[in-house]
C-alpha cells in the first residue's frame, strides 16, 4: 500500500520523516511523566511522604513534559499534514494525465459520480495514511516497544501479564478486519451506484418536473440511498462487536497484571515497588499501543480504495504515437474497422474513403454506427482492428495533440466552461488575438445574442452555458471551430438545436466552417445534406450505399425510407 503511494511523495517525504521523529519524541515526552508519577509514588507505598522540593520538582517535570508532548506532536502532524496534502495533489494530477489518455468510453462509463468520489473522496482517505498512520503509528508503536522491553528488567512475570491482553485485542481486530473485508465492495458498489444516481437526479430535476416523472425518479434516488444505507450498517454491524472487543481490552494492559501482581506481593514474591513501576509503564503505553492499532481497522479500506486507483491508473492507454501530423493531404480512409462497446460488436469491417476538400454525410438510423465512426475518427476509442488514415498516415500513429489540431469536432451538446464567453471561444486557438475570436464570434452568427448582454463577448457563460439557449451555445461552440480552422471539420448532429428563426444564421456560420475543408457530417436532417459531395448510408454497422442524393433516392431503398421519414418529421407542428 505504502509502495503505491510512494511514488507521489517526492520532495516532500523528508517531511513524513521529520514528522515521524518529532512525533515519536512527543510520545517519550508523554511517557516520562509515568515515571515521575512512579517516584512520587513509591515513598507513599513505604509509608513516608515525598519531599515537598522533591514533589514540586517532579510536579514541574510532569508539566513540562506534558507541554513539550502538545508542541512535539503538533508539529509533527504539521510537517505530516504538508507532505500528505502536497502528495494528494500529485496524485490528483497524475490521475487526471492517466485519464487524458485513456479511451474517452472508459471514462464515460465510470460515471460522473464516481470520477467525483475518487477524485476528493477516495484520495482524501488517503491523507489518513500519510498525514496520521505513517507518522503516529511509528511513533505510537516504536516507543511502547522499548518501553515493554525495559519491563522485562524490572519483573519478567509482570510484563508477561500484561503483553497477556495484546493477543485478545489483536484477534478482535483481525476479525474485524476480515468481516469488513468482505463485505467492502458491496458496500463501494452501493457508494458508487448512489453517487451516479444522486448526480444523474440533479442534472436531471428539469425534464423530471416537466414530466411529472418525480415519482419515478426518486424512487430510484430513494432506491440508491437506501441501498447505501444498509450496506453501510451490514458492515458496520459486522465490524462493531469485534471492534467493541479490542477497543475494551487494548487499553486495560494491567487487567492481568493488578490482580496477579497483587497476589505475589503480598505472598512476599514481589516488591511492591515493582508492581507499581510495571502498572505506571503500562498505562504510560496503554493508549498508545491502542492508538496505533486503531489504524489497522482503516487500512483494509485504504487499500481498497488505493486499487481502485491504481486500476485508473493503470488503466491500457489509447494508443498514440509520438510524431507530427505527415499526411500527404487530407484524404480520409476508413479501411475494415472494427469496432465494439464491451461485448457488443457495432461497426463490422466499415471500408470508406473521403476525398480532401468534399462534404461526406453518414446517416442511417439510431445505432447504425454513424456517430461511432465520427468518435473514432478524433481517437476517442481505439479499433479492434482495422485502420483510420489522413493523408496516408495512421491516427494512431501520431498524438493525441497532433491529431487534435488536424480536427475541429462539433458534436450535437457542446460544454461551455464557467468563464466568459470570449474565454469560450478562445479554447478554439489559445493564442488567437482578441480580434480574431470577435471575427469568428462574427462569422459564426453571435452578434444578435451578444449585443443583449451587457458585456457582451466579456459575459460569464454560467455552469455548463446555462445563460444561453442550445443554439446559441452551438453558435459558440462553431466559432470555436472557425477560429481553430482545422482542415478536416466533424459536424455530429451540429443542427440539432436549429430552430426555423435561426436555421439561415445556423447555416452562415457553419457555411463559414466547412470552406475548402475535408468535411463529415452526421445528420437526422436529411434536407440540410442533401447538396453533399457523398451521401454513406449506414445500417446496422454496415455501409450499405454511398453516391449523390439523385443517385441514392433511385437506387437505394434504405435511403428513400430515411428520406421520406425525414421529409414527413419536417411537417410536423405542434398545435
Amino acid at each position: 500500500m505504502i509502495k503505491s503511494v510512494a511514488p507521489y511523495i517526492g520532495k516532500y517525504k523528508k517531511y513524513t520523516v521529520i514528522a515521524s521523529i518529532l512525533t515519536t519524541l512527543g510520545i517519550i515526552a508523554n511517557v516520562v511523566p509515568y515515571f515521575f508519577l512512579y517516584q512520587l509514588i513509591v515513598p507513599l507505598t513505604k509509608g513516608e511522604l515525598p519531599d515537598f522540593k522533591f514533589t514540586v520538582i517532579r510536579v514541574g517535570a510532569i508539566f513540562i513534559c506534558l507541554t513539550l508532548y502538545a508542541i512535539l506532536y503538533s508539529r509533527g502532524l504539521a510537517f505530516s499534514h504538508i507532505s500528505a496534502y502536497n502528495t494528494l495533489k500529485n496524485i490528483r494530477i497524475a490521475l487526471k494525465n492517466r485519464l487524458e489518455n485513456q479511451p474517452l468510453g472508459n471514462i464515460k462509463e465510470l460515471g460522473t459520480g464516481q470520477i467525483k468520489r475518487i477524485f476528493t473522496d477516495d484520495i482524501d482517505q488517503i491523507e489518513l495514511l500519510l498525514a496520521h498512520a505513517i507518522p503516529e503509528g511509528i511513533a505510537n508503536l516504536t516507543v511502547p516497544v522499548v518501553v515493554i522491553l525495559a519491563m522485562f528488567f524490572v519483573d519478567w512475570r509482570l510484563t508477561l501479564l500484561t503483553l497477556a491482553v495484546l493477543p485478545f485485542g489483536a484477534v478482535g481486530m483481525a476479525m474485524m478486519m476480515k468481516a469488513g473485508t468482505a463485505l467492502m465492495g458491496d458496500y463501494y458498489e452501493s457508494a458508487k451506484k448512489m453517487n451516479n444516481t444522486i448526480i444523474e437526479y440533479v442534472n436531471g430535476m428539469e425534464v423530471i418536473k416537466v414530466f411529472n416523472k418525480d415519482g419515478d425518479s426518486f424512487r430510484r434516488f430513494g432506491e440508491a440511498v437506501r441501498g447505501y444505507r444498509d450496506f453501510t450498517l451490514a458492515w458496520y454491524k459486522v465490524c462493531w462487536p469485534w471492534m467493541a472487543v479490542y477497543n475494551s481490552t487494548l487499553p486495560c494492559l494491567a487487567l492481568f497484571t493488578l490482580p496477579f501482581g497483587g497476589l505475589m506481593v503480598l505472598s512476599g514474591k514481589l516488591a511492591l515497588s515493582q508492581l507499581v513501576l510495571v502498572l505506571c509503564m503500562s498505562f504510560a503505553v496503554g493508549p498508545a499501543i491502542l492508538r496505533a492499532l486503531s489504524f489497522g481497522g482503516k487500512i483494509p479500506q485504504l487499500n481498497y480504495k488505493i486499487a481502485e486507483l491504481e486500476k485508473l491508473m493503470n488503466g491500457e492507454a489509447i494508443k498514440q504515437g509520438s510524431r507530427d501530423f505527415e499526411g500527404k493531404d487530407y484524404d480520409i480512409e476508413f479501411k475494415d474497422v472494427k469496432f465494439s462497446y464491451k461485448e457488443n460488436e457495432v461497426l463490422h469491417g466499415v471500408n470508406l474513403t473521403l476525398k480532401q476538400g468534399t462534404t461526406t454525410a453518414l446517416i442511417g438510423e439510431s445505432g447504425s454506427g454513424k456517430s461511432t465512426l465520427a468518435k473514432l475518427l478524433v481517437h476517442f476509442y481505439d479499433l479492434d482492428s482495422g485502420s483510420i488514415k489522413i493523408g496516408g498516415q495512421d491516427i494512431t500513429d501520431m498524438s493525441i495533440e497532433s491529431l487534435n489540431n488536424q480536427i475541429s469536432y462539433v458534436a450535437q451538446e457542446q460544454f461551455l466552461f464557467n468563464t466568459s464567453l470570449y474565454e469560450n471561444i478562445l479554447i478554439g486557438r489559445p493564442d488567437a488575438t482578441r480580434e480574431e475570436v470577435l471575427d469568428a464570434a462574427h462569422r459564426a452568427q453571435c452578434d444578435e445574442f451578444l449585443a443583449r448582454f451587457p458585456k457582451g463577448i466579456d459575459t460569464l457563460a454560467g455552469d455548463s452555458g446555462k445563460q444561453l439557449s442550445g443554439g446559441e451555445r452551438q453558435r459558440i461552440s462553431l466559432a470555436r471551430a472557425i477560429l481553430k480552422n482545422a482542415p478536416v471539420i466533424v459536424l455530429d448532429e451540429a443542427t440539432a438545436f436549429m430552430d426555423p428563426e435561426n436555421e439561415e444564421k445556423m447555416n452562415a456560420a457553419i457555411a463559414e466552417i466547412v470552406k475548402d475543408k475535408t468535411v463529415i457530417v452526421i445528420a437526422h436532417r436529411l434536407s440540410s445534406i442533401k447538396n453533399a459531395d457523398k451521401i454513406c448510408v449506414l445500417k446496422a454497422g454496415n455501409v450499405i450505399a454511398q453516391g449523390s442524393h439523385e443517385e441514392l433516392s433511385k437506387s437505394c431503398e434504405e435511403y428513400q425510407k430515411l428520406w421520406k421519414a425525414s421529409t414527413q418529421a419536417a411537417k410536423w407542428r405542434i398545435l
